[in-house]
């Protein structure tokens, strides 16, 4: 669809910010400094980029008050407190995506009872299981397969081959990527002198309101209790949740990370990437492990750990120092054996 493009002038009173320059310059679209024209918006965070923002064509950029009076750059400047969410609430405007007509694909499959909300939209080969349950406006991708009693709720979207197992409960507003499976059965199994048993998995997987799920990532089912994302969280791609792990509301959880069942993890949480956590552990509200940690252990709450085993912050981080420095006294030890050995 094309932008329709929005005046400087507009652009300020959208994001409540202070347009200066010519406030009648039309943007039709956003991006980086480096790469902007002359009927692009672009946005400046950080003093790392005032080269590129010296070097730019944009019509426009967001910025904040720190660097309104900045010479050379782009002359037109909308000042807001946050550049980046400002940008945020502007890209839908300037780049408007086309709704996706409402229907059913003659090819799409419907089991008995399935209930449809108003103006859902079912892609080409979709599978619906036994009395599936969607609510009003849901789009359900090209490819994609709801076992049965499968509930997905108002005006969430879910990409193409996506897979959803039987009794999943997808929220409102959630957005679920392209290949995500939610609600398969878990890694359990009872080991013994004849091997490995399985253990079957009979809860449930349930997605709250407004998550976003990135592609190609796995949510077990519960195996007796039901395995709970909270409302707001945003999954990368690439991530796996064991059974009955719960994921508090507003986390970020990010690619490649990995937690093993029956974990708890609080609100406002961040799992940078490649986080592996072992089950069965707490990690408290607003805690923050940093990429490619290992957690063993209960994180308590508001706290900062990174490593492997993840320890606090600072811990760790000296730790790091210590282990660098012992480089250089290894080497003069050695130096010091072969002098001795030299002379005898």
């Amino acid at each position: 669809m094309a932008a329709p493009g929005l005046t400087l002038q507009a652009v300020a009173e959208l994001v409540g910010g202070r347009a200066m320059g010519a406030l009648d310059r039309l943007v039709h679209g956003v991006a980086p400094l480096d790469q902007a024209g002359p009927s692009h918006l672009s946005f400046l965070t950080s003093a790392r980029y005032l080269d590129e923002f010296r070097g730019s064509a944009a019509g426009g950029v967001l910025l904040a008050d720190e660097f309104a009076g900045v010479t050379g750059g782009p002359d037109g400047r909308i000042v807001v407190d946050d550049p980046a969410l400002a940008m945020a609430t502007l890209i839908g405007r300037l780049h408007p995506l086309e709704a996706p007509r409402a229907g059913i694909d003659p090819t799409a499959r419907l089991g008995p009872g399935v209930h449809l909300g108003d103006d859902v939209c079912v892609g080409a080969f979709a599978v619906l299981g036994a009395e599936v349950r969607l609510g009003a406006r849901v789009v359900v991708g090209a490819g994609t397969i709801l076992e049965e009693g499968v509930e997905i709720g108002d005006d969430t979207a879910l990409g193409p081959r996506v897979v959803c197992g039987r009794g999943t409960r997808v929220g409102r507003r959630c957005r679920i990527k392209s290949g995500a499976v939610l609600g398969g059965t878990g890694f359990g199994y009872v080991s013994g002198r004849e091997g490995h048993r399985r253990v079957p998995h009979v809860g449930g997987c349930l997605i709250e309101d407004d998550v976003d799920i990135g592609a190609n990532t796995c949510i077990d089912r519960g195996s007796i209790g039901d395995t709970v994302v909270g409302s707001g969280t945003r999954i990368d791609n690439l991530v796996q949740l064991g059974h009955n792990v719960r994921v508090g509301r507003r986390c970020l959880v990010m690619a490649q990370v990995g937690v093993a069942g029956s974990t708890r993890i609080g609100d406002g949480v961040i799992l940078a990437g490649q986080v592996g956590v072992s089950g069965h552990i707490r990690i408290g509200d607003g805690a923050r492990v940093s990429g490619q940690s290992g957690v063993m252990g209960d994180v308590p709450a508001g706290s900062d750990y990174g490593g492997c085993p993840a320890r606090p912050h600072r811990e760790w981080l000296r730790s790091n120092a210590v282990l660098y420095g012992l480089a250089p006294v290894a080497r003069d030890l050695q130096a010091l054996v072969r002098e001795r050995k030299a002379h005898g």
